[in-house]
């Protein structure tokens, strides 16, 4: 199922979309589909991120480096 969203972008970012849509032969919606796919991703893992944060520290995982040397 698709859906259709209408947003406004200011003149810049309108350019700035217009731009690299030509450059890249992508369309505008592919980009501002691939752009909100990113956002909403990053979105989320903060979410989940925010909500084992504390299980985290407490298993002595304080930054990212320290699970980074747990996982490889």
């Amino acid at each position: 199922m698709t859906a259709t969203v209408t947003i406004r972008l200011d003149g810049e970012l309108q350019k700035r979309l217009a731009r690299l849509s030509t450059a890249s032969g992508r369309t505008r919606s592919e980009i501002v589909r691939e752009a909100l796919d990113r956002q909403l991703a990053l979105i989320e893992f903060e979410n989940a991120r925010g909500k084992t944060r504390r299980f985290a520290e407490r298993a002595g995982f304080l930054t990212d480096e320290d699970v980074f040397q747990v996982v490889s």
